[in-house]
């Protein structure tokens, strides 16, 4: 059985996505703050994390950074903060989703599948260490340099590093490169390519203004040039 381990502090909703995640075959944990959901997932790890963002003694995102630092569990995140900076920073953090409150049971059960495929397939066929002109990417260890300089970048980033370097030299259609970064519900969200690309050319390429690894395609997606 796949195991949900679902942290809130609600225990109405608690009882309700227990009893509808039951009836589907999943076995459920139920954590009504961080540190518990903290000692659980230590504990025994599940196969995916359920996380409000609003506990009562460490907040959400806490919880989610603490939680990366040693597990590759998927996490989607349940929150009734609507502000697309809080869902920026939260999957920025390394969640694989993100719902606002409230919620359909049958949407929350289709983004709980795809998160569980999504992690199922993200071991990608990359080389261990990536190395260019200025550029070491160690994809394995994840670990970056730019002209021998360490160079830190976020788990959205690495994730984009990722599918990006799979097939050095080929186009990845944006659709595509949302789809596998953040999920199939953002295949709309272009604007998200644009902050991170930017975020990635300023990181590690000499020149940002004139990239010579990280390259758009007008319309079509991107292209990483070794």
């Amino acid at each position: 059985m796949t195991a949900v381990l679902v942290v809130d502090d609600d225990p109405g909703l608690l009882r309700t996505l227990t009893l509808n995640l039951r009836a589907r075959g999943y076995e459920v944990q139920t954590a009504p703050d961080g540190r518990t959901a903290l000692a659980m997932v230590q504990a025994h790890p599940p196969d995916l994390v359920l996380l409000d963002l609003g506990l009562p003694d460490v907040d959400g995102i806490a919880v989610l950074t603490r939680l990366r630092s040693f597990s590759p569990v998927p996490v989607v995140v349940l929150s009734a903060r609507h502000d697309s900076n809080a869902k920026v920073r939260a999957l920025d953090l390394g969640a694989d989703d993100y719902m606002t409150k409230p919620f359909g049971m049958e949407e929350l059960l289709a983004r709980l599948r795809t998160a569980l495929r999504h992690r199922a397939g993200a071991v990608p066929p990359t080389p261990a260490v990536l190395t260019t002109e200025h550029l070491e990417l160690d994809l394995g260890r994840r670990v970056a340099r730019r002209d021998g300089e360490p160079v830190h970048l976020t788990p959205t980033e690495w994730r984009l590093l990722e599918v990006l370097t799979r097939d050095p030299g080929s186009l990845v259609r944006q659709t595509d490169l949302l789809r596998e970064v953040w999920g199939p519900s953002y295949q709309r969200e272009t604007h998200y390519l644009r902050v991170y690309l930017a975020q990635l050319r300023r990181k590690l390429e000499v020149e940002p203004g004139r990239p010579r690894h990280f390259v758009t395609e007008a319309g079509a997606g991107y292209r990483f040039l070794p």
